[in-house]
């Protein structure tokens, strides 16, 4: 009798596939981010493939939270499910975020700062989707897993000093005669280091699963 209800329930929802797609999306978002930099005519086709990103990033998430509301079992509990996918959804946000401010400044050359960030966010997305394939079998992965979350979080100190670099440059290349410029530079830099914060949010959310659930 057992056997026949549990056949009628629904079945657990390939959550972790839904991850990984969404993880595998964030790193293209970053490399067309980081293409973006490059400034001149890579902007604008590296502005549209974020956009795309970001829309193909939304459907995944949505299909994770249709999926919570359907399934009876879930791999661990909802609020995390919930939560995780948010905090990488809303990470290719960012991404879009900052693409539409360099549109909406005309910007076209970028600081070698910004390029270095760049660099970094590649780096934490291709980390986050090691970490995301990780959690299928996560008491296996334990260790595994807490590296590269804590690999995330030294990249996100390591760009919060590349920013206070930046900043520092920008404000003695700019302070004379181009105020513009500043603001500019600023906005730019201040999207790129809230690209990296939400990529340490993922790491978060994911070190608090495994806190609660290991």
């Amino acid at each position: 009798m057992l056997s026949w209800f549990q056949a009628l329930l629904p079945k657990e929802e390939a959550f972790f596939d839904h991850f990984n797609d969404h993880a595998a999306i964030l790193v293209q978002g970053a490399e067309a981010l980081r293409q973006l930099l490059e400034g001149d005519g890579a902007v604008s086709d590296a502005c549209a493939r974020i956009m795309e990103r970001e829309d193909a990033a939304d459907q995944v998430a949505h299909e994770v939270l249709m999926a919570v509301r359907r399934s009876f079992i879930t791999p661990f509990d909802r609020s995390d499910i919930r939560g995780l996918i948010t905090s990488m959804d809303d990470a290719i946000d960012q991404m879009q975020k900052t693409a539409k401010a360099i549109i909406l400044f005309e910007a076209k050359t970028f600081e070698p700062q910004m390029r270095t960030m760049g660099d970094e966010i590649v780096e934490a997305a291709r980390t986050t989707e090691k970490a995301v394939a990780l959690l299928r079998r996560m008491n296996k992965n334990a260790a595994e897993l807490g590296a590269l979350t804590q690999h995330v979080t030294d990249l996100e100190n390591r760009s919060d000093e590349v920013y206070d670099e930046g900043m520092k440059a920008l404000v003695q290349k700019t302070r004379q005669s181009d105020p513009m410029g500043y603001i500019i530079g600023a906005e730019i830099y201040d999207h790129l280091e809230k690209v990296m914060d939400r990529f340490e949010d993922v790491a978060n959310r994911i070190s608090g699963i495994m806190t609660e659930h290991l």
